[in-house]
């Protein structure tokens, strides 16, 4: 049998053959720290991970596992008060120059100002498939959890539950999709100030360093790829899911309606030859 993963309420399964070992997630175990030196750090026993940004640098981690599909969720707290400049990355991502990948990225902000949560989906190395929003709470006072799930039918990003957006599978159209390379969750906090806030006009300011978001309760209901196999897993309801629930449904049309900011499916300007393919399929 080739190893999987599964949680349920931070509970971590790891199958190897007939052996079952269970232990409570945690950052020392689940995460590697990349860069960033002492700008990032495990708290609390493994519970919590927090990055950080100076002027000299940001910071940021990796998962030890590579997973092929899941259902992947981590509670953020933003940073807080003028952001603007700052990003906070968090995403899934293979490598190399036809890589696939799966973003949420959080737009510092003014202080007073909402942050924008941009999305984006890379397939065989090709993105430019953004989707920008406000939140409906502020993303700096309390943790809240922002998750991927991640099928062969479909891409679905929701926040607190609630989704804000779905990337279907649209390989029928010629469009490719992410599913024979394994990712990596990567996440970092870093200075785009050349771009991030109102297209680079507000710069960092650096008498508000260091800057610090929050991470807690890691879950991944997913399949893990070894060495030996990347199958995927078999059994979880979320691996078949072929479309949103009524309740979803409306729960998307109304984030999309009151809070996205920016759909490259609307954007007539961007592509005057005509919008891509996938955008011709209803959510």
């Amino acid at each position: 049998m080739a190893s999987s993963l599964s949680s349920c309420s931070a509970l971590t399964l790891v199958i190897w053959g007939h052996l079952v070992v269970a232990s409570m997630a945690n950052f020392y175990s689940d995460f590697d720290i990349t860069w960033g030196n002492d700008r990032a750090k495990i708290l609390n026993n493994g519970e919590q991970l927090h990055l950080s940004l100076d002027k000299y640098s940001g910071s940021g981690f990796q998962s030890k596992n590579e997973y092929l599909f899941g259902n992947i969720h981590m509670r953020l707290k933003l940073v807080p008060g003028n952001s603007a400049g700052t990003v906070s990355a968090y995403y899934l991502s293979s490598q190399g120059p036809t890589h696939d990948e799966i973003d949420f990225e959080f737009l510092g902000n003014l202080s007073g100002d909402p942050y924008t949560l941009h999305t984006n989906v890379f397939s065989q190395g090709r993105g430019n498939r953004e989707q920008q929003f406000h939140l409906w709470f502020d993303p700096t006072k309390n943790f809240h959890t922002y998750s991927i799930l991640w099928n062969p039918n479909h891409i679905k990003f929701s926040v607190d539950g609630t989704p804000i957006r779905v990337f279907k599978n649209a390989e029928h159209l010629g469009v490719p999709f992410p599913k024979n390379q394994p990712m990596k969750l990567y996440s970092s906090l870093w200075n785009a100030d050349d771009w991030a806030t109102r297209g680079g006009l507000i710069k960092t300011d650096w008498s508000q360093a260091p800057f610090v978001a929050s991470y807690s309760n890691f879950e991944a209901d997913a399949c893990v790829a070894s060495a030996s196999s990347s199958s995927p897993c078999n059994g979880s309801a979320w691996l078949s899911q072929e479309a949103l629930d009524t309740n979803e449904q409306e729960k998307l049309k109304w984030v999309q309606k009151n809070y996205m900011v920016y759909n490259y499916c609307t954007d007539t300007k961007r592509f005057p030859q005509g919008l891509p393919p996938e955008c011709s399929l209803s959510s």
